[in-house]
C-alpha cells in the first residue's frame, strides 16, 4: 500500500524526521489558506499523485511549454494560479504511463534554500532477507538513471536483523554522502529515525529524494515516498485509513475485497492461477508462446467457489482481455472447486472469450467432468505448454477475425 507525499511526511515527522512545514489542499481556496499559514516568501506547490517524476511531468490539458507538477511560488497569487492550473488536470510522468493520473490534491510547503541534494532509501532486500540502506550523492535525480549511468555513485548497506541499526551504519552512510562533522551526526540521527519508522510501520519502502542540506546547514527531507507491507495492515488500522482508492486500479481494488493477489498488465490473455510461483511461470510461458498476459492473478491455496467466481469476473471486466487461461494445481485448492467457480462465473457473465483450462492435482477428474458437462465452450489442456499454445492461438484467431 502506498500513500501520498504529504501523508508520508506527516508520518515521518511523528518519528522525529526533519521535514519542511506544509499542508495538504483539496481546492484552490485550501491551497491559498495553506500558504497563508506558512511564513514565505517562497512556497512550493506540489501535485499529489502516486508516481515519481512529477516535477518533469506534463499536464495533458495544458500546452507543451507548461510547467510540471511541482512549482515554486513567490507570492500568494502565484500559489493560487499554480493551484488552479494543476487541480483536476491529468499529469503524465515517466511512472504513470501515457494515461497519466488526475491531480485531486496538492501539498503546499515552505520553500527551502538548498545547498546540496542526496538520495537515501530503506528497502527490503529480498535476496538477503534484510533491510537495505541505499545512499547516493546524486539526489534529486531518477535513481534508476543513476544506477545505469554511474553505478559507482550508489552505496548499499544491509542491516543484520539480529543487531538492528548500529552506529557504524550511520557513519558509513555519512561517508558515502561525503558528510563530516555536524552533518555526519545529523545524517546518523536522520537514518536512525527513518529506521525506527520503517520497523514501526511495517514499511516495505521509505525513499527520500532529495535529502537536502539547507543553506543553514540542516539536513532535511524534502520529498518522501513510503509504501507498506499490505499483509501487515491488520496491525496498523490508522495507516490503512490513509489509502487513496482513486490512485489505484479499479480491478485491483475489487480484487482486494476478496483477498486476491491481482496486478493489471498490458496484454490480452487473462490469467487465473493458484500460487505466485505458478502464476509467474504461466505468464512466462504465455510470452514464450507468442502471447501477452493481461494480468497476474493468484487466487491462493484455499480459495472458495465464491472467491474463484469473483476472480473470474474481475478478469472478464478488463476490456483488453481477449482470452483466458486458467492454470490450477490442486493441492490445498481442489480442482472441483475451481471448476464450479469457473462454470458459475462463465454463466453469469455470458462468456464469449476463448477459455483454456489446465487442471492437475486433487479431484482433477471430478473437476474435468464438471467442465465437460457444463455445456460451455471450454478447451481442456493436458499440460502448461499445451494450455499456453492453445490460448495464444485462440486469441490470435479471434483478433484476426
Amino acid at each position: 500500500m502506498n500513500i501520498h507525499e504529504y501523508q508520508a511526511k506527516e508520518l515521518l515527522a511523528k518519528f522525529g524526521v526533519p521535514v519542511p512545514a506544509g499542508f495538504a489542499a483539496m481546492s484552490v481556496e485550501e491551497a491559498v489558506a495553506a500558504a497563508g499559514k506558512l511564513p514565505g516568501p517562497l512556497w512550493v506547490v506540489k501535485s499529489q499523485i502516486h508516481a515519481g517524476g512529477r516535477g518533469k511531468g506534463k499536464f495533458t490539458e495544458l500546452g507543451p511549454d507548461a510547467k510540471g507538477g511541482v512549482r515554486l511560488a513567490h507570492s500568494i497569487d502565484e500559489v493560487r494560479d499554480h493551484s488552479a492550473e494543476m487541480l483536476g488536470k491529468t499529469l503524465v510522468t515517466v511512472q504513470t504511463g501515457p494515461a497519466g493520473k488526475q491531480v485531486q490534491r496538492l501539498y503546499i510547503t515552505d520553500g527551502v534554500d538548498i545547498a546540496k541534494e542526496f538520495y537515501l532509501a530503506l528497502l527490503v532486500d529480498r535476496e538477503s532477507g534484510r533491510i537495505a540502506i541505499v545512499a547516493s550523492t546524486e539526489g534529486g535525480m531518477n535513481i534508476e538513471e543513476v544506477a545505469h549511468a554511474t553505478p559507482d555513485k550508489i552505496t548499499t548497506i544491509t542491516v543484520d536483523p539480529a543487531t538492528g541499526l548500529m552506529p557504524h551504519h550511520g557513519r558509513s552512510v555519512a561517508a558515502a554522502l561525503g558528510l563530516s562533522g555536524d552533518l555526519a551526526k545529523q545524517c546518523a540521527s536522520v537514518l536512525a529515525k527513518l529506521y525506527d519508522a520503517f520497523l514501526g510501520t511495517d514499511a516495505s519502502q521509505i525513499e527520500i529524494n532529495p535529502l537536502a542540506i539547507t543553506e543553514g546547514g540542516q539536513l532535511m527531507v524534502l520529498d518522501a515516498k513510503v509504501g507498506f507491507d499490505s499483509n501487515a495492515m491488520f496491525r496498523h488500522k490508522d495507516l490503512a485509513e490513509l489509502r487513496d482508492l482513486s490512485e489505484e486500479d479499479a480491478h485491483e481494488i475489487e480484487a482486494s475485497k476478496y483477498d486476491l493477489a491481482y496486478i493489471k498488465l498490458d496484454g490480452d490473455i487473462g490469467c487465473m492461477v493458484n500460487g505466485a510461483g505458478l502464476a509467474m511461470a504461466t505468464m512466462d510461458i504465455i510470452k514464450l508462446s507468442g502471447g501477452e498476459p493481461a494480468n497476474f492473478l493468484d487466487v491462493g491455496g484455499g480459495a472458495s467457489k465464491e472467491k474463484v467466481t469473483a476472480a473470474f469476473k474481475i478478469i472478464l471486466s478488463d476490456p483488453a482481455v481477449k482470452g483466458i487461461l486458467v492454470n490450477i494445481f490442486g493441492g490445498i485448492m481442489r480442482c472441483d472447486t475451481i471448476a464450479e467457480g469457473i462454470v458459475a462465473a462463465a454463466r453469469e457473465v455470458k462468456l464469449e472469450d476463448p477459455l483454456v483450462v489446465r487442471l492437475e492435482g486433487t479431484n482433477v477428474d471430478l473437476g474435468k467432468k464438471i467442465l465437460s458437462e457444463s455445456g460451455l465452450p471450454i478447451v481442456a489442456a493436458d499440460d502448461l505448454g499445451d494450455a499456453a499454445n492453445k490460448i495464444v492461438a485462440a486469441v490470435k484467431q479471434r483478433v484476426a477475425a
